[in-house]
């Protein structure tokens, strides 16, 4: 990265257009047509079909789990040892699978048919700073960006060849850098890739050029990043920059962020709602509801309630469908959902499930002393860092406080990479360690990735909506 951010800009563009040849083979192929017209016929299938559906994707995927993947194979090899007898093609005979059960022995996941170096790797943090190793072949790659295509882009009448800026966590320039640009342009993916660590006040500007210059028709980014352009956008009182929608992702998008962004850019906003591990996922239609994707996963919401164990409210736990070659089976995603009642179908037309609210995704927001305001800070633990899982606490404009969970393999240089990777997103922070042998809980068994404990004056300040 220290060579990479030493380019020319021209340079790094060229080298985001390289990288995004790549995925563009692995994303989308001959196929890919035929697997949106698919997608979008089924969102008007009846519940009958769609169980029909599921039952047969599950059946596939429960008999490969049982005996072609080791985690399972041994799961269920001790059981009968045990006498357990129960059948691996009912789904509620599985266990519930911790993401601790992940992370400590991803490869176990992997069916012993195929070979994960042909294979996609993704490591991520996940949605509550938990390192996760996954593997995904070029066939579950593109049914993913399929759905994508069809129900983050067709909804709104947007194809993969328009040209899209997204506002995201991957470190296109040096956070030390204070003048334009703070973006590449990625001609593979017709995507202008905007820097999230850059929105100080005095650098917006910039940003709101550029989405003119790149002739930019739709966004896509943190809800936080998102409100920061719009309002810039209305204080300058710019109307060049109409998009034909604004799509959010990884936060919750609230009701003051939406309004700033439609009017700022005169376009409806769309929230969505995913997960690397491809377990669930969800768009919002034209009518503001967001839709559960039952082709990706089978979902069941464990309610906090004994007497009820599932219901419309309560933990998420979802069964992928589409990765046959890393199955997780009855997954604890981490978040909290309630659905809509089936008593209440979208006047969309489409039968997909509507989810009411997603309400376990509210990390904090972290403020830098220039002025920026940092909605995640996935990407610092993106890495190879022998951690097992962190929590980001802002002390004050300057001083940020990590509680962690070290790996066995953990090092006094892991520790400096640490600290030098906050910095490289924050800037010329104070940064303080802090080993623990577990990150404290909530009432609900989670944890906050971010939290933030500036005064509440100055938090209410800060996050106040722009006067009208």
């Amino acid at each position: 990265m220290e060579v990479y951010h030493r380019l020319p800009s021209s340079v790094r563009s060229a080298a985001a257009s390289m990288r995004g040849l790549t995925l563009r083979s692995w994303r989308y192929g001959p196929e890919t047509e035929g697997l949106v017209a698919e997608a979008l016929d089924r969102d008007y299938w009846e519940a009958q079909q769609w169980k029909t559906w599921q039952e047969r994707q599950l059946g596939l995927l429960l008999n490969r789990a049982a005996t072609k993947v080791p985690y399972y194979r041994d799961l269920w090899s001790l059981r009968r040892r045990r006498g357990d007898q129960s059948s691996w093609e009912q789904l509620e005979n599985w266990p519930i699978l911790e993401k601790d059960s992940l992370r400590e022995n991803p490869g176990a996941f992997i069916a012993e048919d195929v070979d994960p170096r042909r294979m996609k790797h993704l490591h991520t943090s996940g949605t509550t700073g938990t390192s996760l190793d996954l593997w995904r072949s070029k066939s579950t790659e593109r049914a993913w960006y399929a759905l994508f295509e069809a129900r983050c882009r067709r909804w709104y009448g947007l194809s993969r060849h328009e040209r899209w800026a997204i506002l995201g966590g991957q470190l296109v320039t040096s956070v030390r850098l204070r003048r334009p640009p703070f973006w590449v342009w990625n001609s593979a993916l017709n995507q202008l890739y905007m820097s999230s660590y850059h929105l100080a006040p005095d650098l917006l500007p910039h940003y709101l050029d550029a989405l003119s210059r790149y002739r930019i028709t739709y966004l896509y980014g943190y809800s936080s990043s998102l409100y920061e352009l719009a309002q810039e956008a209305l204080r300058q009182g710019r109307n060049d920059l109409k998009m034909t929608v604004a799509l959010t992702n990884a936060e919750p998008v609230f009701g003051y962020q939406r309004a700033a962004i439609e009017r700022a850019f005169q376009c409806s906003v769309r929230e969505t709602y995913g997960m690397a591990e491809i377990t669930a996922a969800a768009s919002e239609c034209e009518n503001g509801r967001l839709h559960l994707w039952p082709d990706v996963g089978h979902t069941e919401i464990v309610s906090d309630d004994p007497h009820k164990p599932n219901g419309n409210a309560g933990e998420l736990v979802s069964t992928g469908l589409l990765n046959m070659d890393m199955p997780l089976i009855r997954y604890r995603v981490g978040d909290r959902v309630t659905l809509a009642p089936k008593s209440d179908p979208c006047s969309c037309g489409r039968m997909l499930p509507v989810l009411a609210s997603v309400d376990g995704r509210l990390d904090d927001v972290i403020f830098t002393k220039d002025g920026r305001r940092i909605g995640r800070l996935d990407p610092v633990f993106k890495s190879d860092l022998p951690i097992r899982e962190a929590q980001i606490i802002q002390e004050s404009l300057d001083r940020i406080r990590v509680k962690y969970v070290p790996a066995t393999e953990f090092t006094n240089a892991a520790a400096e990479s640490l600290i030098a990777r906050l910095r490289s997103h924050l800037g010329n922070v104070h940064v303080t360690l802090e080993r623990v042998d577990e990150v404290p809980r909530t009432a609900n068994g989670k944890f906050r990735a971010v939290i933030s404990e500036l005064p509440e004056d100055t938090r209410r300040a800060l996050l106040a909506p722009p006067a009208a």
